[in-house]
């Protein structure tokens, strides 16, 4: 049922990893939005778009690449598509990044691990109202041509394509994890050799991209509900 200007935004957090033990950084992003609907992309399970007024899409130890082994993947970047063609705003953290502008036309590629604390040069876009430029880089894939109707808004000395947002539609990317944090320190250094950090914890602003995004989705709420395919 479409909610009143009253109701929260109905969103939805699409889940996207294929490692049991790296769910982790999907428990933090779906834990800051408390009142959203996961989905199970991997399982099968799909995002209802009738019902949506704006989804996340998370992180991965999958590859974009990988869509003949994992069919999944290709209807990703089919929803990729379906929510630019109905205007639903739309986040995409680290894999759900590499996703949205493969879907798009763009292109992905292997280009090492980096797993650390980076300064990240970030444009003025409401999307990082508030955010520290100390950020959570943990990823070995990256995004190195554009998708189309994509621009840049964020880069870092090993990234030049560290966020995205499309030109018209309302769909943001980051190659960051804005959920990660201080407590997920020690499983990062068993897992992915977290490199001796130049910054701090302290610095970092978790869950600020989300609480902005929230924005921007409650903002677009009313037009979304009725605007093309709704």
């Amino acid at each position: 049922m479409p909610a009143t200007d009253a109701d929260p935004p109905d969103l939805y957090v699409v889940r996207s990893e294929v490692n049991p033990d790296c769910e982790y950084h999907c428990d933090a992003l779906a834990s800051r939005f408390p009142t959203a609907t996961e989905i199970d992309f991997v399982a099968g399970e799909r995002v209802p778009l009738d019902e949506a007024d704006g989804v996340v899409l998370t992180g991965s130890t999958a590859g974009v690449y990988e869509a003949e082994s994992r069919p999944w993947i290709a209807d990703q970047e089919a929803l990729v598509r379906e929510l630019v063609d109905r205007e639903i705003p739309t986040l995409g953290v680290c894999f759900g990044h590499q996703v949205v502008n493969s879907a798009l036309g763009g292109t992905v590629e292997e280009v090492g691990t980096t797993a650390t604390l980076v300064e990240a040069s970030l444009d003025d876009d409401p999307l990082f109202d508030g955010v520290d430029p100390v950020v959570v880089s943990l990823h070995g894939d990256a995004v190195t041509e554009l998708g189309a109707g994509m621009e840049a808004i964020a880069s870092a000395d090993h990234a030049r394509i560290f966020g995205s947002r499309h030109r018209t539609a309302p769909l943001w990317t980051v190659q960051f994890h804005p959920e990660i944090t201080a407590e997920h320190r020690e499983t990062l250094r068993e897992q992915f050799d977290w490199a001796p950090e130049r910054f701090s914890f302290d610095d970092v602003t978790p869950g600020q991209v989300f609480e902005n995004f929230e924005a921007l989705v409650a903002e677009a709420a009313p037009r979304t509900r009725t605007g093309p395919g709704r």
